[in-house]
């Protein structure tokens, strides 16, 4: 059972702008991710690209903070 967590970010859907959020994944190998809940995933605020528990692929992206993981598939 895969145990490394990754910080990735998902895209939100709906918010008048392009916009992600930082949640975790676990890493299960071969470029593919697991989104893991967050504590405060709240479904009637916010509208995920992918929700939680779906297995993703990321790509790399630079940001202002620098270089991050943004899930582009499931």
């Amino acid at each position: 059972m895969p145990t490394n967590k990754v910080k990735i970010y998902v895209r939100l859907i709906g918010e008048g702008t392009e916009v992600s959020r930082p949640t975790e994944a676990l890493d299960l190998g071969n470029g593919l991710l697991e989104l893991l809940p967050t504590p405060d995933d709240d479904t009637e605020d916010e509208t995920w690209e992918f929700r939680p528990g779906t297995v993703v692929r990321c790509e790399k992206r630079q940001g202002n903070s620098g270089e991050y993981l943004l899930a582009v598939r499931a």
